[in-house]
């Protein structure tokens, strides 16, 4: 994908760009700025990556893709009539839960009579603005399921056993669901086992699609189950997304949508993955059942009367930072190949893919968008796989003499055990590292980029952002 000044192209198809609508601040706010006062490319790399995130509004894609008028709910081209229903059940699980609920209920609300119910469950990691003795809060665990993630299970399960066909029943769901809600297959797994399934899977350095995997045939919740135990009324999935757009069924390891996967894909992947994969016997034994139950697949009469659109996903990402950087006078291109790549074959390929870049053009901005892997071999430092790729990047750029500024963050405002979202680095980052006595391959091999961006200034501490469409990356370069 390329982006002008005035658009970019997928394929064949131009897109050009249009004033924002009133009331929305507009990424021109950020040119104005810029230009009024000239910044190096650190300092733009970040201002891009933080006005992006700003602009990265779950309020704006609920209001456009979701209405309610005349006791018609409007999800994207999906249409309910809700006189039909005399129980509305809301379900909201993720990173996401509290924002998306906060702006569905007021909707709802206004459409219902007296006599409809609305029941809500929300998952999350902050909590709903107002309380409401309708809606049950969980304090949402991440990256491990602890005991409120089963709790919260529980409840869920509890509550669509109750639903029946006249009940409509919305799952919203955002990236880190995963997390947030289990209640394993096998019920003699406990709390501590499953924190211990999940650390695993993360130090692996597995990609996300094959971890998620293993964890929807590990659980009572994932891999379209949840539809399952919502079997007789009507849903609808609403997302946002931290996968590609052809994957959200991986979306919180898809609770409420048809899964593709098998429970032989589950053996094949522990099978080359032995080496790295640290599940206790328990955890093997259960995966090397051949009895062990599949997950509902499409055609499962669950998803007869279910639909699913996703409001967010990485692809919005990519399209506000871009708009940005265009109007900065950059050549833009999306380059999304890389995604769920080992860190440093990640690295290697966008400082390359930049360098050809900059032949061509005097100013450019190469994005990224997707999840890189790392393999955490010892126990680590602090920091993430946005801090972990950049300091790879900062020892690439000092050591091939190059003239280049990258940052990596998380959409969410979370990069691994750290407090940092991500980190930017540049030609000058290593040589201020070593002024500092930090040592930046030292760094690389303790998986502790964290504490070295933090000295120099350069880590992203933007909190939670409430929100989770993946990473980013920016490179750019100017002559």
């Amino acid at each position: 994908m390329v982006i002008a000044a005035d658009g970019f192209c997928v394929g064949r198809k131009r897109v050009v760009f249009h004033p924002r609508r009133r009331g929305r601040s507009s990424p021109l706010s950020l040119a104005t700025a810029m230009l009024q006062k000239p910044m190096t490319l650190l300092e733009t790399a970040k201002d891009l990556f933080l006005d992006t995130l700003q602009h990265l509004s779950i309020a704006e894609a609920m209001r456009t893709r979701v209405r309610c008028q005349n006791e018609t709910l409007q999800v994207g081209e999906l249409v309910y009539d809700l006189r039909k229903f005399h129980r509305v059940m809301v379900i909201s699980i993720g990173k996401a839960a509290a924002p998306m609920a906060d702006l569905l209920l007021p909707l709802l609300e206004s459409a219902l009579k007296r006599d409809q119910t609305i029941e809500t469950i929300v998952v999350g990691s902050t909590r709903p603005s107002e309380s409401d003795p309708r809606v049950r809060f969980f304090a949402g665990s991440h990256p491990s399921p602890n005991q409120t993630s089963f709790d919260a299970a529980d409840a869920v399960l509890k509550l669509l056993a109750s639903s029946d066909n006249r009940c409509l029943v919305l799952f919203l769901i955002s990236g880190g669901a995963s997390a947030m809600i289990e209640k394993p297959l096998d019920n003699s797994i406990t709390v501590d086992d499953a924190a211990e399934f999940y650390r695993a899977l993360v130090l692996s350095g597995l990609p996300i699609t094959q971890m998620n995997v293993l964890r929807k045939h590990f659980s009572q919740v994932k891999g379209g189950r949840l539809a399952v135990h919502a079997q007789g009324a009507t849903q609808c999935t609403l997302l946002i997304s931290d996968v590609p757009e052809d994957g959200l069924h991986i979306v919180g390891s898809g609770p409420s949508l048809p899964d593709p996967s098998t429970a032989e894909d589950c053996r094949e992947i522990i099978s080359a993955n032995l080496d790295v994969l640290d599940f206790s016997d328990n955890v093997l034994a259960f995966f090397g059942d051949l009895e062990l139950e599949e997950t509902p697949k499409a055609g499962h009469p669950a998803f007869r009367n279910c639909g699913w659109i996703s409001l967010l996903s990485s692809d919005d990402l990519c399209r506000i930072a871009g708009e940005s950087a265009a109007r900065l006078g950059f050549h833009v291109v999306v380059d999304n190949r890389c995604d769920d790549w080992e860190y440093r074959e990640a690295a290697t390929y966008l400082l390359n893919r930049l360098q050809e870049l900059r032949q061509q053009y005097p100013r450019v901005c190469l994005l990224s968008a997707g999840e890189i892997s790392v393999h955490i071999s010892s126990k680590p430092g602090s920091g993430g796989r946005n801090q972990q790729f950049t300091l790879e990047c900062s020892r690439l750029i000092a050591e091939r003499k190059l003239k280049a500024t990258v940052l990596s963050g998380g959409s969410d405002g979370v990069d691994g055990n750290s407090a940092a979202a991500g980190a930017v680095c540049d030609e000058t980052t290593a040589v201020r590292a070593a002024e500092h006595g930090l040592d930046i391959v030292a760094g690389l091999e303790r998986f502790d980029s964290f504490p070295i961006f933090n000295a120099l200034g350069d880590a992203l501490i933007t909190g939670p952002s409430g929100n989770n469409v993946r990473d980013l990356r920016i490179l750019l370069s100017s002559v």
